[in-house]
């Protein structure tokens, strides 16, 4: 033992790195977990460097919350933009529209000027520099806007049983060999149908449709004729017209009745509108008249013998 501890020592003190690697494989009953120097020095610096990118990500972020404490604020801008729409009004546009940026009007439009005017130089210059915007302006102005506000007030007409622009459909014929007109006028928007049915059933032949046309107070008339040639005078009851507006759930259906046509001839020659000859009528008038002439004479001469006898008292 003595032997070989000596060598265990003349080891250490040439190679003690080597004396402590046999010292814990030959020393029996004991266990050496001392960890080596390596492992130590890798420990310590795996530590020190989580240390050091913990304290920079703090540094960091107490950077960040400064900076973002003394950044300003994001710019807020405001755009508005005002429509309005009338009908009926005189003197005064049906559609108005006015953009406003920051409470500075920067555009206007109305219906009567027909064109959008810009208020501010920029405003201006953008129509200069980009005229598809200007023409999508001009667009909503003049067709988009006024279109929808005219529908709208047409269904608050509808729903408020208003009269300003519910349609009105009669009969027209101007002789007795022309066709029978059903013509429906008045009505808004221009999305409506017209047909003659007989039966129920919408007729194809014998029938001439005709176009949608504006009225001068914007809203739009249309008329669809029907030739008698194939119509019999028993047959009449069976033939209707049927007037059909979008959006409208009724139906205004009128039928072929001689009492509901109105026409401008008769057996006189001449036949008003409330469906009974004028010719009676004009000459019961004009009797009436050389009645009151008569008697106008009459009362006239009456008064001129009764001025004409006291004349020839007052001469005698």
């Amino acid at each position: 033992m003595e032997g070989r501890t000596g060598r265990y020592r003349l080891l250490l003190a040439r190679r003690p790195r080597l004396l402590l690697f046999f010292s814990s494989r030959g020393t029996s009953g004991r266990s050496s977990e001392e960890p080596s120097n390596i492992t130590v020095l890798i420990t310590a610096a795996v530590v020190v460097l989580a240390l050091i990118i913990i304290i920079i990500a703090v540094i960091g972020f107490i950077f960040y919350k400064k900076k973002k404490a003394h950044r300003p604020p994001p710019l807020k801008h405001s755009l508005k933009v005002f429509l309005t729409g009338s009908t009926g009004l005189p003197n005064f546009p049906e559609f108005v529209a006015a953009g406003v940026v920051d409470e500075t009007l920067t555009s206007f439009c109305d219906s009567n000027k027909r064109f959008v005017e810009p208020k501010q130089d920029w405003m201006r210059k953008i129509f200069e520099d980009d005229p598809q915007h200007l023409e999508y302006y001009s667009q909503h102005c003049f067709e988009n806007q006024p279109k929808s506000f005219k529908a709208t007030f047409y269904t608050l007409n509808q729903l408020f049983n208003e009269s300003g622009d519910l349609p009105s459909v009669s009969l027209l014929q101007k002789s007795p060999s022309s066709p029978v007109s059903c013509h429906a006028t008045g009505f808004y928007p221009d999305r409506a149908t017209l047909i003659w049915r007989k039966d129920g059933e919408e007729l194809h032949e014998d029938v001439d449709h005709g176009e949608i046309l504006p009225n001068h107070d914007g809203s739009f008339q249309m008329s669809v004729d029907l030739k008698l040639s194939s119509v019999t005078p028993e047959d009449w009851s069976r033939y209707d017209c049927v007037f059909h507006l979008s959006g409208v759930k009724d139906d205004i259906v009128t039928k072929l009745d001689k009492a509901e046509i109105r026409t401008n001839w008769g057996e006189n020659g001449i036949r008003t509108n409330l469906g009974f000859p004028a010719g009676p009528v004009i000459g019961a008038v004009v009797g009436l008249l050389i009645l009151i002439c008569i008697a106008g004479l009459f009362l006239w001469r009456r008064n001129n013998d009764s001025d004409s006898d006291s004349d020839s008292d007052f001469l005698y």
